[in-house]
């Protein structure tokens, strides 16, 4: 591949399965859930949300186990725990909505502050992150990474845990229960 940063705008024509691929294409569905959830009202705001913290979480804790270590050899440190820093954040912050009801008066402002917040963080992997993983690496790994990727998602959870963000051991302790135990409560919520 030539010019890393020119190559991540055409990163649909990346094959099916590569992880740059996989993650860019799993932003562009946050942000329309986002998008649909500004115009949302009723149970459609609920699903809405439902779907996108189930999503956000499942792709988060994936990145940290699957995407960060690569960053770090690739990108540097520095990039790497300053997305952890930032996934802190918005894990605190989606934890927050979540305990809250999608009618109540507070949730539109602070979901308002929350894309905000996710919206700079994805931005950031874009700009600081994906183009060194795509530059550093060879469409094999990227492939490899894409099946790890893929595979820690089904064994994620779907809701924020607050005390396992950015500790890669804690998560990986932790997510198979804390999985069952989100899937369990998600079905019972539907």
């Amino acid at each position: 591949m030539g010019d890393a940063i020119a190559d991540l705008k055409n990163a649909t024509t990346l094959p099916e399965g590569d992880v740059v691929r996989l993650l860019l294409e799993q932003h562009e569905r946050i942000r329309r859930l986002f998008e649909e959830l500004r115009g949302s009202i009723g149970t459609a705001r609920a699903d809405l949300f439902a779907e996108l913290r189930a999503g956000l979480t499942v792709h988060e804790t994936a990145e940290q186990l699957v995407v960060r270590p690569a960053s770090k050899e690739l990108a540097g440190e520095g990039v790497a725990e300053a997305r952890l820093e930032e996934e802190q954040e918005t894990t605190g912050l989606l934890a927050d909505l979540d305990r809250m009801a999608v009618t109540d008066p507070e949730f539109h402002q602070r979901l308002v502050t929350f894309e905000e917040v996710v919206e700079r963080h994805l931005a950031a992997e874009e700009r600081e992150e994906l183009p060194p993983l795509l530059a550093g690496s060879t469409p094999e790994e990227r492939q490899r990474m894409g099946r790890m990727l893929t595979a820690t998602e089904r064994l994620a959870p779907t809701r924020p845990h607050p005390t396992t963000t950015g500790n890669a051991v804690a998560t990986v302790v932790t997510a198979p229960v804390a999985s069952v135990i989100d899937r369990a409560r998600d079905a019972m919520d539907h």
